[in-house]
């Protein structure tokens, strides 16, 4: 029998192992399997197109999830790729209910509505006035979910956004998942430590502190399976989307397309119409172009703003050449590339640069986006009966990860982009074989 648990959290690096590592149940769960440093993420490293690659094996050219946010994005507040139908390739889940698994999901990032996941806590926000109960009814829980959400929905207090208190949830959700439903596999997204960077910076003490709960967390995931008497044939995986880099300074350079009249700016600041526009992906952006005929002459412009060297950019990508260098393609006409210390924002109307607060992910002292080599990197820990013991390397991808999952489960992913990360795996039958 061939089990997973996959615990994403979110902006976790490898620099932050040595604390963890000699915390109790890191030690008792995940001690002496394998650990992979220095994991490159993709383009743009933001939580949903890393997630989506995390489930596909793809990167963005191939599963179609280039943002966070959907496009066009003119509307407050901003909707997000919340839905499975964003991607454009299969994804673990399929795959693994195909081949007779029974399959959970809780938090995880571009999994709304999906019909391949059994038992699913969608990371989705309620809109439009409608419950969170309804809201996570109608992107795929079902009632005995519900019954569960209702359980554990008093860690919440009253907050979904924010964090701990949506991972101590959503953990306490996966809990009981094991422990009612033993699935074959399990992903679970807690993203506390994204948050206390954004809000802090990248390196300190808070991110010590966000270390011991996710310890706990660790801790109350790997009891349950001991509980349940299904931790012999699990393999626990503890990984991460990105990293972040410390910011200075927010710059908004729609305000710039507004003024030059590629932008309609109702008094409310809202965009009412565009011609070019910059899409944040915090520590880059996305400058989509309506009509092609204004291409060249959005070039020029960027090209003079790169040349001042005071507008936050430090390099343009053109759609092919980010798809050829990057991977990342879709209906965009430029990527901007952070200088190192600056994010971008949406807003069109002055002040031009802007003060740094947490009230966005972008805005934080500290986020991400940028180019997958800089900063420090995510990382990879696994224990269990496909895992080498002790197993050490420096470097994977994050693309690796969905058919290192595969592997284990002993079904195929003709269609990704990675491959399984043989240097962490016991000899595992391979599809075919």
């Amino acid at each position: 029998m061939s089990r997973i648990v996959v615990i994403s959290s979110d902006a976790q690096v490898g620099e932050d192992l040595e604390y963890l590592s000699a915390k109790p149940n890191f030690r008792r769960f995940l001690a002496g399997g394998a650990c992979v440093r220095n994991v490159r993420s993709i383009y743009p490293s933001v939580t949903f197109p890393a997630h989506a690659t995390m489930l596909t094996g793809c990167y963005p050219e191939h599963h179609g999830v280039t943002s966070n946010s959907q496009f066009p994005a003119f509307f407050d507040p901003v909707p997000w790729t919340w839905f499975s139908s964003f991607l454009k390739c299969e994804d673990i889940f399929h795959l693994a209910k195909a081949a007779g698994k029974t399959t959970a999901s809780v938090l995880w990032p571009v999994t709304a509505g999906n019909p391949a996941i059994d038992y699913h806590i969608a990371d989705y926000w309620a809109q439009d006035g409608e419950s969170e109960e309804d809201a996570f009814a109608a992107t795929g829980s079902s009632s005995a979910v519900l019954d569960i959400i209702r359980k554990n929905v008093y860690l919440i207090d009253g907050d979904w956004r924010s964090h701990p208190q949506r991972d101590e949830f959503g953990i306490a959700c996966a809990r009981d998942m094991i422990l009612e439903f033993a699935p074959d596999v399990l992903f679970v997204h807690p993203a506390n430590i994204d948050a206390v960077r954004h809000e802090k910076g990248v390196f300190g003490p808070h991110v010590d502190v966000a270390l011991d709960s996710l310890d706990r967390w660790i801790g109350m995931l790997g009891s349950a399976l001991l509980e349940r008497g299904v931790l012999d044939e699990t393999d626990l995986f503890l990984v991460s989307d990105h990293g972040q880099m410390d910011v200075r300074r927010a710059i908004g350079l729609n305000v710039l397309f507004a003024e030059h009249g590629w932008l309609s700016v109702g008094e409310d600041g809202m965009v009412r119409d565009w011609r070019a526009y910059c899409l944040s992906n915090g520590m880059s952006c996305l400058v989509y172009v309506k009509d092609p005929a204004d291409v060249a002459q959005v070039r020029r412009f960027l090209d003079d703003l790169l040349a001042e060297g005071l507008y936050g950019f430090s390099r343009i990508f053109s759609e092919r050449e980010a798809r050829e260098t990057e991977h990342l393609r879709g209906e965009f006409s430029f990527v901007l590339e952070t200088d190192g210390y600056t994010a971008f924002g949406d807003y069109a109307t002055r002040p031009l640069v802007r003060p740094l607060d947490n009230h966005d992910y972008r805005f934080g002292r500290a986020t991400h986006g940028y180019l997958p080599e800089n900063g420090p990197q995510p990382m990879l820990v696994a224990k269990g009966p496909h895992i080498r013991k002790h197993a050490v390397l420096d470097g994977s991808c994050i693309v690796d990860e969905a058919p290192t999952f595969a592997r284990i489960l002993g079904v195929s992913f003709p269609h990704a982009d990675g491959t399984a990360i043989d240097g962490i795996l016991r000899s595992v039958h391979r599809e075919g074989e």
